[in-house]
């Protein structure tokens, strides 16, 4: 059969017609409009129970803070447990005493009881309830009135407790001055290396004739007594201490040859002294040593301070124990009573031909040249020393009991104080003024140990009142026994720094962490 043409051909029937299509696109926008609204209706539902429930939260967590001020009202039963278990307490440790024992047991068990009901309302955040209370506080009231039955009144339960309270603090002052003293004995402690110096200087001492001979020889030298040179006096039993002192002079110093050290100590220490200094040569320097006992002139009789030293009760209050824990345990230090410490009043009685010398204390390193505190112009005073009153508590009202009339009558309360460690004494303004007899006339005002704490500074203070001349602080820097907080720029650039307090660098408990000491030789070799 022919096929027709394409322009004769019949059209093909569609499957879909439009209005079909129009039908399924209405159906489809129905059914995302009512999935949209079904959506946010579920949300609403889900949300409100979220809130009621995170509501009950908030109002728990707002009870359970509160339970603060419910153990501090005072109609809670909290409060009214917290108050009989701080009464059952009282009571226990008076029961206890009393070796009622049955007593104390039945008072811990219910301070127990109640300690865990209190637990439990914390853990809970909620208050504790009527039925809980009744019975605990009824049953600890009851045990409560049964202690007091038994005499264990208020007045006796106070007195206990005040008893108690003084006993801890009599054991509290008690360890503290053993911690004190402990520490002092720990301070004034040599290494191991050096506990066997003295014993093999002595020994050498005593073995060669020679040492003796030429410690005759050196004091009978032109040298010490002329002053021309640079006399230097140190007051010690300590050879490694002088030894310091002297090497670091001689090192820093521009002429050495120049120097003449003038060291006195006492006889137990004199032989290992003198062979010590004899032994090296500090660059050419002259060095005397003397023991304190060649000093005949120096007597109960003539010098106060030394009778008073010999007096039984002094004495015993320094070496008879700690029984008065008013007094500061420093101030009980034996070393007080070392006559070398009040050696530094009598220099122009020790050192007659002399007119002019610098005092060093033992645990001073010097760092520079000494020689131009000798040109000083003291303008007329007899003692050159660095002023320490950059702090308050430097004063004078600091070191003397201004409560007493002989001193406020005669001195400023606010004047400033001074160091020992590095002084330039002018021995013949010494001499005019007579220094040495106001030392002695103060120390004789004195006598109870009523005017001044411990010490030579508080003496020196009173002795050279007035007759001071204030020195520049880059001469003497003091503190390096004790305070670490001094700056490296201030002790590098003084002449002389001075380990004044209990951690000097020989010392057990010395600061080894300190520049320039290290670096100091005992000896040139």
């Amino acid at each position: 059969m022919r096929r027709r043409p394409a322009d004769f051909r019949r059209p093909v029937r569609r499957r879909f017609t439009h209005w079909i299509w129009a039908l399924f696109g209405v159906f489809t926008i129905v059914g995302l409009v009512l999935f949209v609204v079904h959506h946010n209706q579920s949300e609403d539902r889900i949300e409100q129970p979220l809130l009621e429930r995170n509501s009950r939260i908030e109002q728990v967590a707002h009870d359970r803070l509160n339970f603060t001020e419910e153990i501090s009202s005072a109609t809670s039963f909290s409060r009214q447990l917290s108050e009989q278990i701080t009464l059952a307490k009282a009571y226990l440790v008076i029961a206890k005493e009393h070796s009622n024992l049955h007593l104390a047991w039945e008072l811990s068990n219910k301070i127990r009881s109640s300690q865990l009901l209190l637990s439990k309302a914390v853990m809970r955040g909620e208050p504790i309830t009527l039925e809980e209370a009744e019975p605990i506080i009824k049953s600890l009231s009851a045990l409560i009135f049964k202690a007091q039955d038994t005499h264990y009144d208020i007045s006796t339960t106070i007195m206990t407790m005040k008893s108690h309270i003084q006993a801890l603090e009599e054991r509290a002052n008690a360890a503290t001055v053993q911690s004190t003293v402990f520490g002092q004995l720990a301070a004034e402690a040599l290494p191991k290396s050096l506990h066997c110096l003295n014993v093999k200087l002595i020994a050498d001492w005593m073995r060669y004739p020679s040492f003796q001979e030429q410690a005759d020889e050196r004091r009978n030298s032109q040298r010490v007594v002329d002053n021309n040179l640079y006399h230097f006096c140190i007051f010690s039993d300590n050879v490694l201490a002088t030894s310091v002192v002297v090497n670091s002079t001689v090192l820093n110093a521009d002429h050495p040859k120049q120097l003449v050290f003038h060291i006195v100590t006492n006889e137990i220490n004199y032989g290992a002294m003198q062979t010590w200094f004899l032994s090296n040569d500090f660059k050419g320097s002259t060095i005397e040593v003397q023991k304190i006992e060649d000093f005949s002139w120096l007597n109960a009789s003539y010098a106060p301070v030394l009778k008073q030293m010999l007096d039984p009760n002094t004495r015993a209050y320094y070496f008879g124990g700690l029984q008065d824990l008013a007094v500061e345990p420093k101030l009980r230090n034996p070393k007080y009573l070392l006559l070398l410490n009040h050696l530094r009043f009598y220099i122009p009685e020790i050192y007659p031909q002399l007119e002019k010398v610098v005092f060093l204390d033992d645990d001073v390193v010097v760092q520079k040249d000494l020689t131009p505190l000798f040109s000083l112009d003291l303008h007329g005073n007899v003692n050159g020393a660095v002023e320490t009153c950059l702090e308050a508590f430097h004063r004078y009202y600091k070191y003397l009991n201004f409560s007493n009339s002989i001193i406020s009558s005669k001195f400023d309360p606010q004047a400033c104080g001074w160091a020992f460690g590095m002084n330039v004494f002018d021995l013949v303004a010494w001499r005019k003024a007579n220094v040495t007899g106001r030392y002695h006339y103060w120390q004789e005002q004195n006598a109870d140990g009523l005017l001044w704490k411990p010490g030579t500074l508080p003496p020196g203070l009173l002795t050279f009142y007035g007759l001071t001349e204030p020195l520049d602080r880059r001469w003497h820097v003091l503190g390096l026994g004790y305070d670490l907080n001094i700056d490296n720029r201030l002790i590098e650039s003084a002449a002389v720094i001075h380990f004044n307090g209990n951690m000097k660098p020989w010392m057990k408990l010395g600061i080894t962490s300190l520049l320039c000491f290290s670096q100091i030789k005992l000896s040139p070799h």
